[in-house]
């Protein structure tokens, strides 16, 4: 059958228009649903202020070596003990470059000092991401890096000095290391260490992009591996640390994946950990813990492997809050520009579904490839919010190339975005209300949230491929109240990772986690912060520790942080 010209032109126009229209809503979308929020902005840049200077080294471009697109991440971290959070940052130039991580203190006046040398810490490599945890109960804590092709265990020795034992204490990881976590999976007092690991990635391939240039390649393209557990045997005589891999043993060897982002966190309510791996382009895994040294693989029946279409995304950095109050945590997970951030909400216990749509996050401004990622109670008001780096990893069709820029990142480079949750669960872009997080763009990675200056509202630092580190401090005006806890085993000399901490707000249940390993590639500020509203005073509070045991402890005042200690509260 012959179409009428009239009909095949007006086709055709149309179709272009819905292509056209497709398209750009990928990278600039604009929607009635979710409209401008403009204000008075939550975050000014202090980067210079904190005298924070620090600019990552990719190393040379124009190989599209792999691993230097997808890294590096930092962390925060109280190396010294002086109640201030110190920083770790990491380079991605290799083992051969003369750039060395950097660590930098914190002085008195808020200002980060270069400490890196002779730390033990000022080392060479493809750096990749941080976890921070006492692996051996000294009152101190130890930095884990991960890095392409192997990752390092250093041990604070203190007086600012660190060493690297990985050999000795049995941390064997020749793989492609991305986001870890300590935590103790097993409940015998010493933290416990997960790696996830990307793909296997052979450097002799190249690959192109649709133009027929070398372009970075799709994670798809090698097999994914295996994210390894090593069980943390504790202390002998003689100090030494010692782990032991139990990767097969768990049952965490029987199903690989591209994984980047990790979070360790009581998923079906029996008050032992599991251990949650976004995967890139390939469906989560979800590993119960069964109390018996092993776990099984559920993310397919609890609803969080893929998308409510029943599509696998390129899932990489994570938060975890309760955005909607009910008691029960979250996950948000970052995607492609292609693809929507998404948000899992969890209920009943155990079980989650896809409400990306609902929460309003399916009609940003502009879309972005997010990597890092937080939820957090910004604006004090009792609801967190969210915050996403973005950073592409493929050159935009519209793009002629890396080799025509005079910046080789410049193609790669995307804006920030900052969500703003009503009460509800529902969220709306904010992103145009906070110029200095969201305006410059970068192909940033890591997305660190701690309170810097102990004001107790959180800040934000941002790593970014070949560009500097920024600093961006909290300034949101009308703050409401709020509350900060450190969960602390005396018994153990250290912070209780993965213990719960409940207030009871207006007759409903505000949970927060003393978890600092989520976002991407980073270790956050391991204190549990609440945001309060109008609220001033918190009668007791409750707290779920790591071994299951549950204790309550006055509160009163807020405002304030606090330091509650196992054992020294009253059972329930």
């Amino acid at each position: 059958m012959r179409w009428p010209r009239s009909v095949v032109v007006f086709s055709l126009v149309t179709s272009w228009l819905l292509l056209s229209t497709a398209v750009s809503c990928k990278t600039e979308p604009t929607s009635s649903s979710s409209l401008p929020i403009v204000g008075t902005p939550w975050f000014e840049d202090v980067t210079v202020r904190v005298g924070l200077e620090f600019v990552h080294d990719p190393g040379p471009v124009g190989t599209y070596f792999f691993p230097q697109i997808m890294g590096s991440g930092g962390a925060v971290l109280d190396f010294d003990n002086d109640g201030r959070l110190d920083l770790l940052l990491l380079h991605n130039a290799g083992p051969q470059s003369a750039s060395r991580f950097q660590l930098f203190r914190q002085n008195e006046e808020g200002r980060f000092v270069d400490v890196s040398a002779g730390s033990g810490l000022d080392v060479t490599g493809y750096g990749m991401g941080v976890a921070v945890g006492d692996v051996n109960n000294d009152g101190r804590v130890d930095v884990c890096i991960t890095e392409y092709g192997r990752t390092r265990l250093f041990l604070n020795l203190g007086s600012g000095r660190f060493q690297e034992i990985t050999e000795s204490a049995g941390i064997d990881n020749p793989l492609w290391g991305t986001s870890a976590a300590f935590v103790d999976y097993n409940r015998d007092g010493w933290l416990d260490l997960v790696v996830g690991n990307f793909v296997l990635y052979d450097r002799s391939v190249q690959c192109r992009s649709p133009r027929g240039r070398l372009a970075f390649c799709h994670p798809s393209t090698f097999p994914g591996s295996v994210a390894k557990l090593f069980r943390n045997r504790g202390v002998d005589a003689s100090g030494q640390v010692a782990f032991e891999d139990v990767t097969v043993t768990s049952g965490l060897a029987k199903a690989p994946g591209p994984a980047l982002g990790v979070l360790c966190a009581d998923f079906d309510g029996d008050s032992w950990v599991d251990i949650f791996i976004a995967n890139d382009s390939k469906p989560n895994h979800l590993w119960i813990n069964r109390r018996d040294g092993t776990f099984s693989e559920e993310a397919v029946p609890r609803g969080v492997a893929v998308n409510r279409m029943g599509q696998t995304e390129a899932n990489m950095g994570i938060g975890i809050g309760d955005v909607d109050g009910d008691g029960l945590f979250d996950l948000f997970v970052t995607h492609l520009t292609e693809e929507t951030h998404t948000l899992w909400k969890q209920g009943p216990r155990g079980l989650f579904q896809d409400r990306t749509v609902s929460a309003g996050f399916a009609a940003p401004l502009w879309r972005g490839t997010g990597f890092g990622t937080v939820l957090a109670d910004f604006d004090h008001d009792g609801a967190l919010d969210a915050a996403v780096v973005n950073g592409r990893v493929s050159e935009p069709r519209t793009a002629f190339g890396p080799e025509t820029e005079s910046d080789f990142w410049a193609v790669y480079k995307e804006r920030n975005q900052m969500f703003r949750n009503d009460g509800s669960g529902r969220f709306q872009d904010v992103s145009l209300a906070n110029p200095a997080f969201c305006d410059v763009p970068g192909v940033y990675r890591g997305l660190i949230c701690a309170d810097l200056d102990n004001d107790g509202a959180l800040d934000l630092i941002t790593t970014c491929i070949g560009g500097p580190v920024r600093v961006y401090r909290n300034t949101a005006p009308s703050r409401g109240h709020w509350l900060g806890v450190r969960a602390y085993d005396p018994k153990l000399r250290r912070d209780a990772l993965g213990a719960e901490i409940v207030l009871e707000v207006n007759g409903r249940p505000m949970k927060r986690w003393a978890n600092p390993a989520y976002s991407y590639l980073c270790s956050n500020d391991p204190r549990a912060h609440f945001g309060l509203g109008s609220v001033d005073r918190v009668e007791r509070i409750l707290v779920v520790w790591p071994d299951g045991t549950q204790e309550f402890f006055p509160c009163g005042l807020v405002n304030r942080y606090v330091e509650l200690r196992k054992g020294e509260g009253q059972p329930p």
